[in-house]
């Protein structure tokens, strides 16, 4: 019988798959566990327990558990390579997710692409990532489609001459650009564009360039940890700017590390932990008992990868030619994130993704009400 969405998004209840097999279905992971990016990798392992727990606890997939094969290539593009030679090589392997950066799993795409593995990137949003070849896939949204979005909450927030500081990577210059072109057709003009570097620590004098500029808003193209390290620095050198991030900032470690200097700011995300479907308060309350914390965007995204899989597995054979055939054709895969996910055969990527504005208040994320704050 095929996997039911209570199935997979419930610990509790599940339909059983008969007797465990000894060989289990393995997915080879590309990711960082060591290095600047270990937390991403981190948060991975929890979002991909916390689906197992469920499916394997339901007897797994027609009797056999599903595993992954974690490799660490600390999302370096040069061991990210390394790491793919090893996972085609590897005949238990049946697909492969990963890496975290964009420029990780590109350099590794060629590889999984002569091999016929697939290459699932589900934190992948440069929009180059599927290009690699037919066997790249990704249920992220790309930064062609996110920055426009982004830049439509910017106006709404009342951003008339935003600056925009951006990692100096070729996901955040990616990103920079798809903002730039969507700005000016929205009334905004960019009046400063700071790139920084990923080991940077000290924004001020860049933030200082920015204050500059007299701009009336600051939008962040970071990961988290920096973005709530900027949004902090730039209270603390007394600029009165709202502050505008994008997704790859949701994570309650936003405000863990930012504290009373992210108050106020504005997050877009994909993905929301009071969202009140019933699938997302059961995702949040076995991810709370389980690690007695909140979930973000990434432990989520790690989930639902872990739920398409054990989909594909299910319906379309667990072996390399059958996770192909299936992505092209799957339809209504549960998801936390996006409901119910299909993909696009032409991009490989997900469809119909909504994005939600969020504010922190009181040092918690809510969805934000509205009100715009005054300029400048």
């Amino acid at each position: 019988m095929p996997l039911s969405r209570r199935t997979l998004l419930a610990a509790a209840a599940l339909p059983a798959f008969g007797a465990r097999a000894a060989e289990p279905i393995v997915a080879g992971v590309s990711g960082p566990l060591t290095g600047p990016n270990a937390q991403y990798g981190a948060q991975w392992k929890r979002g991909f327990d916390l689906a197992l727990e469920g499916i394997n606890g339901a007897g797994g997939v027609k009797g056999r558990p599903i595993e992954y094969d974690f490799q660490d290539s600390q999302s370096d593009p040069r061991q990210s390579v390394a790491v793919a030679q090893k996972l085609v090589s590897d005949p238990r392997i049946v697909i492969e997710l990963g890496d975290f950066a964009s420029p990780a799993s590109m350099a590794a795409s060629p590889i999984y692409q002569r091999a016929k593995l697939v290459q699932f990137g589900f934190t992948n949003s440069h929009p180059d990532f599927t290009k690699g070849g037919d066997h790249m896939w990704s249920n992220s949204t790309s930064q062609a489609e996110e920055q426009p979005n982004l830049a439509k909450y910017a106006a709404k927030l009342g951003f008339k001459r935003p600056a925009l500081l951006h990692l100096n990577t070729d996901w955040g210059r990616t990103a920079k650009d798809a903002f730039m072109a969507a700005a000016p057709g929205l009334g905004m003009q960019v009046v400063a564009v700071e790139g920084y570097l990923a080991a940077e620590q000290d924004f001020r004098p860049t933030l200082v360039r920015a204050r500059d500029s007299k701009p009336d808003g600051l939008v962040l193209l970071s990961y988290y940890a920096d973005g709530a390290l900027i949004s902090r620095q730039t209270r603390d050198t007394g600029l009165k700017l709202p502050i505008l991030a994008g997704t790859s900032n949701y994570s309650p470690k936003f405000i863990e590390l930012g504290g009373q200097g992210v108050e106020g700011d504005w997050v877009m995300s994909t993905f929301f932990p009071g969202d009140p479907r019933p699938e997302v308060v059961d995702f949040v309350a076995r991810y709370r008992k389980k690690y007695d914390q909140e979930p973000d965007s990434f432990s989520a995204g790690a989930y639902d990868t872990m739920v398409l899989f054990a989909m594909l597995c299910d319906k379309y054979g667990a072996t390399r030619e059958g996770m192909q055939a299936g992505l092209l054709d799957i339809k209504d895969v549960p998801s936390v994130i996006y409901g119910k996910v299909a993909f696009d055969p032409a991009t490989r990527r997900v469809q119909g993704a909504t994005y939600k504005l969020l504010q922190v208040r009181d040092q918690k994320f809510v969805v934000w009400d509205g009100t715009a704050p005054a300029a400048g």
